[in-house]
């Protein structure tokens, strides 16, 4: 099986992405897993630190190096770990990959904090990425009616040089009019000209689209085909895992077997899956 640095490159050099999604209990890993064999796609998988504090590092890791042993392509990444504490943990517990989002800190101290990460994971493993975030992502994972999405929080092209220089990140999530969530009350569109920017600075450099819920299509494949090689997707998932079982419970309100009224959930994220990983150009990439 290649490398995750291995896949990356593929990638970068055949324009499509990675398909990223987040996972909160092992029937979503599952459905993730099972799709991205099917589709003979890799992928990633990760969880937050709140996805990690509901299932636990150890247990995490756990039940995807099963998945792994079976010898599908997924890997791990620890997403959006915003401390020290945090990202050491799942780096020490066995994640593949980790990201450090240290955006909201001042520049020089997300700096400070991306390079010890960085070299903390290569002393552990040279193999291991480590991901940096610049630029403010705004939203949170869930469905919104507005976020206010400014320019100024946008990745600066100068910046991003700076930064993947002194710190040794592979990879870059960017800020280009993502946002994390779903919107309902405004359109999302990404800034396209900024983006052929950015990868100009920084040509070797893995980019990032984080938010990758909600945003249209068209755009998506245009980000990818600039450069963009790894899409991250939670809300949209999670939405569709949550209305199945609404609607299961509903029609069915006296099931209590929850592999019986988790099945419509189950089958719903196998479908937002499907859907992604064809968007992304990953499909037949094994």
């Amino acid at each position: 099986m290649k490398t995750l640095p291995e896949y990356f490159k593929q990638a970068k050099q055949e324009k499509w992405a990675l398909g990223h999604f987040n996972f909160s209990t092992a029937d979503q890993l599952r459905a993730i897993v099972e799709v991205a064999a099917e589709m003979k796609s890799p992928v990633m998988v990760a969880t937050s630190e709140g996805e990690d504090a509901f299932l636990g590092h150890e247990q995490t890791v756990a039940l995807v190096k099963s998945w792994q042993a079976a010898g599908y392509p997924i890997f791990l990444n620890a997403d959006h770990h915003k401390t020290w504490e945090s990202v050491k943990g799942a780096m020490d517990a066995g994640y593949d990959t980790v990201l450090i989002d240290a955006s909201k800190l001042p520049y020089e101290e997300n700096l400070i904090l991306t390079t010890k990460v960085v070299q903390y994971a290569k002393n552990k493993d040279h193999t291991m990425m480590v991901e940096g975030e610049l630029g403010y992502l705004m939203g949170e994972s869930s469905v919104q009616k507005r976020v206010d999405i400014k320019p100024e929080d946008y990745t600066k092209p100068e910046e991003a040089k700076d930064f993947v220089r002194k710190t040794g990140v592979e990879r870059l999530a960017i800020a280009f009019g993502n946002a994390h969530g779903i919107i309902t009350e405004q359109e999302e569109h990404l800034d396209l000209e900024l983006l052929k920017k950015i990868v100009k600075a920084v040509p070797n450099t893995y980019l990032v689209l984080h938010g990758g819920s909600g945003l249209p299509p068209e755009e998506v494949r245009q980000a990818i085909a600039l450069g963009i090689t790894n899409v991250h997707i939670n809300t949209e998932l999670r939405l569709a895992y949550q209305e199945a079982l609404r609607k299961k419970l509903m029609d069915d309100p006296d099931q209590t077997t929850p592999y019986k009224f988790l099945g419509p959930s189950f089958e719903a994220a196998k479908n937002l899956v499907r859907q992604k990983l064809d968007l992304f150009g990953a499909v037949g990439r094994i």
